[in-house]
């Protein structure tokens, strides 16, 4: 008989404790995370709106490919649709094996530009961080947004780096680039007439200069570097119009990088995984074979 009573017991919690620092964590409703534990850049003030956060939601083990999608609610720029465009859309992913990463990011108008695509990048910087425990393929992490959650899609496929290799934080040293991105009825534009004004006001502010219009018109920053992207848009949709999406998919055509479009004749704004009652309830469907297409659905170890 051991000279201590509980060792059994605590040697059971020590081999728990060592198997969840190496093993991913699974759950159901996961609770969400900060981004920046010590604050975020800019932050001002320590309420909730101030706190980015990201929630993994994790799909059975039994289906996991190694695919992970940060996923990016609408709302304007000034709210989040974090169920229907959240949490939902990361439960649907986990169904095709891919773990879904829900963002919760800065608005406006308490935050302009450049806090959201600092969000968007902190939050693929950290899953790529943090690939290996959470079983994924650091070169299968994509970024997934509907509405402005489109744009802030959009930006952060044209605006990107490779991290700071000097950074005192690790997360800072890898690449924030994500290697696809999906967008549903995207805001796209700046500029041009189809724009969505609230959108543009809550994220740039009542006046902002001719210059950082451009910069986050992103039909504008397309380049060769741009990741793969699929897109779909209504031809109904009155508060986005799908020249938001068109206009992206040219810029894409144009710079020779692998795009998919696809606009449905009705359907208002703000579908989310669709209605059944709309044809563009397929647009899952489709994506996941988009997505299958182009080898982002195969077990990690089949993948290379």
């Amino acid at each position: 008989m051991s000279s201590y009573p509980g060792s059994k017991t605590r040697w059971f919690w020590v081999f728990t404790l060592l198997a969840l620092a190496t093993e991913p964590i699974f759950a159901a409703d996961p609770a969400q995370e900060l981004l920046w534990p010590n604050g975020a850049p800019g932050a001002v003030g320590a309420d909730t709106a101030d706190k980015p956060t990201v929630a993994f939601f994790l799909p059975e083990q039994t289906k996991l490919n190694g695919a992970a999608v940060i996923v990016c609610p609408g709302g304007g720029y000034g709210g989040l649709a974090a169920d229907y465009e959240g949490d939902d859309v990361a439960r649907w992913l986990n169904s095709l094996g891919v773990t879904g990463v829900v963002l919760r990011y800065r608005l406006g108008p308490r935050y302009r530009h450049p806090a959201p695509l600092q969000d968007a990048q902190r939050a693929i910087r950290t899953v790529r961080s943090r690939a290996d425990r959470l079983g994924i393929d650091p070169q299968r992490i994509g970024i997934l947004g509907f509405s402005a959650g489109g744009h802030l899609t959009s930006t952060a496929a044209t605006h990107f780096d490779r991290g700071d290799p000097q950074s005192p934080d690790p997360i800072e040293r890898v690449s924030c680039r994500p290697d696809f991105a999906v967008m549903c009825y995207p805001v796209i534009s700046m500029t041009e007439p189809f724009t969505h004004k609230g959108s543009r006001r809550n994220l740039l502010g009542e006046d902002p200069p001719q210059r950082l219009l451009d910069e986050l018109s992103s039909e504008k920053q397309v380049t060769a570097q741009t990741p793969p992207v699929f897109l779909w848009h209504t031809t109904g949709d009155k508060a986005v119009p799908a020249e938001n999406s068109i206009a992206f998919y040219l810029a894409c055509k144009k710079h020779k990088v692998p795009a998919e479009l696809h606009v449905f004749e009705k359907g208002r704004h703000g579908l989310g995984l669709g209605k059944p009652d709309h044809a563009a309830s397929a647009w899952p469907e489709l994506c996941a074979a988009w997505m299958k297409e182009r080898g982002l659905l195969s077990r990690r170890a089949e993948n290379r």
